[in-house]
């Protein structure tokens, strides 16, 4: 009798306060955006406001949708977060400083914290402070976390954002309370993430785990009964088929964190990666998925329910709300970017039916889109840059995106190129223009094979050359000839011995070209290459490089790669007679300009 009044007991009176010391929390979360509001892609096709017609995928319409779904029918607590670069790689952020949109369109959808990432210091930190203020006197914006972020005392470049510190508009820690629970959040971008952020100086950052721990020590002393990390640094495949990387090394040394909400990789995880008991998810990339972590919380243990990721196709019916202001601002873009140019946000510019990719896959020797560009830049010199140019360049490092099959309007080709700024309006790095000798072309050349096989960003398409080389000789032997290639298909050979003084123009963004000036130090000082203009004088800063594209107009008339897409495919025949020019055929393979000698 008196052990099934023990069991009435338990089932009556134990179980229910047991139930009521557990609570779910479902943290919904996306990474590396890349600003990709309308889509992916091409854009003609994104119909976010009807189902089943396209077969895009992405748009912060659906997303927002899906946000506002989940909340409604999640049982507790829901985060919503982002694991940084949640901007760059479309043309919405060139008018960020101006009007603030992002952030301010990411309240709108639910976000509760964002982490900064290395794509939002692709301007510089002087630029982030801006768009950061422009945003936050808009109206309101998600708080932003800037993680592991130093200032340098005396550099004055990186002042506006540390200002943005001191004044709490952007947070080292978050700390939430929903639902009884107190949530501590707190982010880091990692050091690829850093070393990829040319432009970042003179913020550096403290190292990931020292950093860690001192966020997860001063949460716990807040009493947070969850410490979360938003980490923008990425997790990878080893060779043994295990995972690791950054994230994976963070968990293994610091005690204390919950989870680790990831970006930077790209990676999609189908399920969490769990580290000593604290799972690290991440969704992909621009806005594909959306994640969904379900965790509960009894008795100060945190579990893992259940991980799904929500897919963001044609299937979710778009935020309205979202859509038209998203109109909005493509609206703005078209009147103050495009229409300047000649063009309009969603007029055709050209078709595919075929697939142009590159570094997004990993294949970088077989690229089929690194070859157009070296041949558009080398198009567009050719026809506006007045001297025109011998050889032009471009790595693979700079290409972006891919383009996939369909109707591709200049927002689309954008994507390709997106990133740098110039002097002017429009963005993207200007395409410069630098002098050398045979002799020091041959010695860039030698240095660029070795560079790409040591890091395949690096690796290089040219439009206007040709070289034989042997990739079995030793250092700086490999090349045996080098031809340039005329615009009638002649092919001159160059010779590279000391005694030709001739000059060999090369021209590529000026962001690449600026290697050029430290190939000594690469060298170990092996080599000296001295860049020169047309009439052979040093060359000693860079931004003279520049190349006019308009020497009647005043000023300098800057070209930009995308643009030199645009005009490039536009000259391509049109083969279906719908009056859009259809790429070339034969960009469906790779074209290769360096040839092997056995």
């Amino acid at each position: 009798m008196k052990k099934v009044l023990v069991f009435f007991l338990f089932i009556f009176f134990i179980l229910p306060l047991r139930a009521q010391n557990e609570k779910k929390i479902t943290i919904l979360h996306t990474n590396d955006l890349h600003s990709r509001l309308t889509g992916y892609a091409p854009e003609s096709s994104y119909t976010p406001m009807t189902i089943n017609d396209d077969k895009t995928v992405g748009g912060f319409a659906r997303i927002a949708a899906i946000l506002k779904a989940e909340k409604e029918k999640n049982k507790g607590v829901t985060l919503v977060l982002d694991a940084g670069d949640f901007m760059m790689g479309t043309m919405f952020p060139s008018l960020e400083v101006k009007t603030g949109f992002q952030l301010r369109l990411m309240k709108t959808m639910g976000y509760d914290a964002i982490g900064i990432g290395n794509h939002e210091y692709e301007f510089g930190p002087e630029w982030l402070a801006a768009v950061v203020n422009s945003s936050a006197s808009k109206g309101e914006i998600p708080p932003v976390l800037i993680g592991n972020a130093k200032f340098d005392k005396k550099d004055v470049r990186d002042d506006a954002l540390e200002k943005l510190v001191s004044e709490n508009i952007l947070d080292r820690k978050l700390i939430l309370t929903r639902g009884g629970i107190k949530i501590g959040l707190f982010s880091i971008l990692g050091k690829n993430a850093v070393s990829v952020a040319p432009k970042v100086e003179p913020v550096t950052f403290t190292k990931q785990a020292f950093y860690a721990k001192k966020m997860v020590k001063e949460l716990k002393a807040e009493k947070c009964d969850i410490i979360i990390c938003i980490s923008h640094s990425g997790v990878t495949k080893e060779k043994n088929g295990e995972w690791g990387g950054e994230d994976v090394e963070l968990a293994r040394a610091v005690k204390g964190i919950d989870v680790i909400i990831g970006g930077h990789s790209h990676t999609k995880l189908d399920q969490p990666i769990i580290v000593n008991g604290i799972p690290i998810v991440q969704t992909g990339e621009f806005g594909q998925f959306v994640g969904s972590l379900s965790l509960t919380l009894s008795n100060g243990n945190l579990k893992v329910d259940s991980y799904k990721l929500i897919p963001v196709n044609d299937n979710i019916m778009g935020d309205a709300h979202v859509n038209q202001l998203i109109e909005q601002q493509k609206e703005r873009i078209s009147t103050e970017i495009l229409k300047p140019l000649g063009m309009d946000y969603n007029k055709p510019v050209v078709e595919t039916d075929f697939k142009l990719e590159g570094n997004d896959v990993g294949d970088y020797v077989n690229s089929t889109i690194g070859p157009v560009i070296a041949d558009a830049i080398q198009y567009y010199v050719n026809n506006h840059g007045g001297k025109g140019t011998d050889i032009s360049m471009v790595a693979a490092g700079m290409i972006f995106d891919k383009i996939l099959p369909g109707i591709q309007t200049a927002p689309d080709i954008f994507r390709v190129m997106p990133l740098g700024s110039g002097k002017d309006n429009v963005p993207g790095y200007a395409l410069s223009r630098l002098y050398v000798t045979g002799k020091e072309l041959k010695s860039i050349l030698e240095i660029l094979l070795i560079a790409g096989k040591s890091d395949p960003q690096n690796y290089c398409y040219y439009s206007g050359l040709r070289v034989d080389y042997d990739p079995a000789k030793g250092l700086l032997k490999k090349i045996k000839t080098i031809g340039i290639v005329h615009r009638d298909g002649k092919i001159v050979n160059v010779d590279f011995s000391k005694k030709n003084k001739s000059l060999y123009s090369i021209t590529a963004d000026s962001y690449m070209l600026e290697f050029i000036g430290i190939i000594k130090k690469m060298s170990f000082g092996l080599i000296n290459v001295i860049p020169k203009d047309f009439a052979g004088n040093r060359v000693k800063d860079m931004k003279t490089a520049v190349i006019d594209m308009d020497e009647k107009m005043e000023g300098v008339q800057e070209g930009k790669e995308w643009l030199a897409l645009v005009e490039f495919f536009s000259s391509m025949k049109d083969t279906n007679g719908n009056r859009i020019p259809d790429i070339d055929k034969k960009y469906e393979v790779p074209v290769r300009c360096f040839f092997s000698v056995h």
